[in-house]
């Protein structure tokens, strides 16, 4: 019986870490996009680092939480894949698709309706306005084809293919780079566009993505046995009504949870530029990091909605603590970098001593963060392998909105820490989060082996 339920272990272990390796390494090969435009605009100038974060402060949230609704694919897939209805599968994520383009306009109209004005309220230098501006007017070219590949990715992923998704990503990394190298600093004949460059280059990668996603989908097997691009469907708001009953509570929890982070980014411009240039440098390393948990918790959306459809809940509770363990250790591991190579990693994004020195500062609170999401982030996978969404978004809602921001805030302008306080109060709600999101898996996992017994 031991020697038996050691090798359920093992199997569990095996296909766990076959689910999410592939997805950590394209977590942190599509943040690489991000991480480049941050830490090649730095060298450019504060400036340009300035204008890219405020850009990516609006940019980011309005991408997560509209592709957190896209991600309703995950969870609705793997689910009828552990049922055995795979019959299902397409007409979902066609439907998906149809939902990306309509979401794509939105953003775009959007944006044309409220950027500028949006920009002209911030307290920013003349300059950094100007490439925050132009920096997301480029990135708006690429607005279809994030968003198709969000379905895409969330379709692949579902089926257990992350290898795939992973190689795609991979492949567009590179290029991205060597386009930020020659559109922001003006090489092979091409101007010095500074950060802008940054969004030029982010853009034309995301069509590519898109490209060689769709053909991997439309001729490679197992993908092409589902057919998604082989038969014309009618918009069907029955399946929509369904994609978003699930994905709109997901993107909003994401949406609050980014944007808080986005609002103090934005709440910084009270503060000199040097000021928001390490803000953004330190967030943007503490992000990096952050793609561990968010990896581990799609993998856990992944097994654990599989686990759900096929009624085997004690193997979703055991891939639960085998990822939160995960994460936990990974913690351990940036705490000791960030510990022994503070310095090091604040002169990775700027020469200018004043910003390295409050990089530095910013760093040491990112200490905080990593083991408060080894434990919340894996959570928030495994509530929605179960399609459990809503109660996450009000949670997230009181513990950013209720007590993080206002916290920060007071703690920034009324007292000695300054900008610190925004970090305090961001560290103070992500507490609460954690906490509370552990007492609603542990009662949702309760009541399903309850009615499994019933059953």
């Amino acid at each position: 019986m031991q020697k038996r339920d050691e090798k359920v272990g093992e199997n569990l272990v095996r296909h766990f870490l076959t689910i999410l390796l592939p997805i950590l390494v394209t977590q942190l090969s599509m943040y690489a996009m991000s991480f480049f435009d941050t830490l090649m605009s730095g060298q450019a100038s504060p400036e340009d680092l300035a204008g890219v974060a405020i850009g990516s402060s609006i940019w980011v949230p309005v991408y997560t939480g509209l592709s957190g609704i896209l991600s309703a694919i995950t969870p609705i897939v793997a689910q009828l894949l552990g049922a055995g209805k795979q019959e299902q599968v397409a007409p979902k994520v066609i439907q998906g698709l149809y939902l990306a383009l309509l979401l794509a306009f939105v953003v775009l109209l959007s944006g044309k309706l409220t950027l500028f004005p949006l920009l002209s309220l911030m307290d920013l230098e003349p300059e950094v306005r100007r490439i925050a501006f132009h920096y997301l007017v480029a990135l708006s070219f690429g607005m279809v084809p994030v968003f198709v590949y969000a379905v895409i990715r969330s379709f692949i992923d579902a089926l257990g293919y992350t290898r795939v998704t992973m190689i795609i990503t991979l492949v567009s990394v590179p290029l991205n780079v060597f386009l930020n190298d020659v559109l922001i600093f003006g090489k092979y004949g091409f101007p010095a566009l500074g950060g802008v460059g940054a969004g030029v280059a982010s853009a034309i990668t995301y069509w590519i993505i898109m490209f060689i996603s769709m053909s991997v989908i439309h001729f490679s097997k197992p993908f092409a046995g589902y057919h998604i691009f082989r038969s014309f469907q009618r918009v069907s708001f029955r399946v929509w009504k369904e994609l978003l009953g699930i994905g709109v509570p997901i993107g909003l929890a994401i949406f609050l949870e980014v944007s808080i982070f986005a609002l103090v980014a934005l709440l910084m411009s009270r503060f000199d530029t040097a000021t928001i240039a390490a803000h953004q440098a330190a967030m943007n390393f503490a992000t990096l990091l952050y793609m561990i948990p968010l990896s581990i918790s799609m993998a856990l959306t992944i097994v654990v909605g599989y686990e759900v459809g096929a009624r085997r809940f004690a193997a979703a509770r055991h891939y639960t603590l085998l990822g939160v363990g995960a994460a936990l250790f990974m913690a351990l591991f940036n705490t000791l970098i960030l510990s022994l190579f503070n310095r090091q990693v604040a002169g990775l994004y700027t020469n200018d001593p004043v910003v390295l020195e409050l990089t530095r500062q910013f760093l040491s609170y990112a200490i905080f963060f990593q083991f408060l999401d080894a434990i919340a982030t894996p959570i928030y996978g495994t509530l929605r392998g179960y399609k459990d969404v809503k109660a996450t978004f009000y949670l997230t809602l009181i513990s950013y909105w209720a007590i993080s921001l206002p916290l920060g805030h007071v703690l920034a302008v009324r007292t000695h820490f300054g900008a610190s306080g925004y970090w305090i109060g961001l560290i103070t709600g992500v507490g609460v989060l954690t906490f509370s999101i552990l007492l609603r898996l542990i009662w949702i996992q309760r009541r399903r082996f309850l009615l499994n017994d019933v059953e």
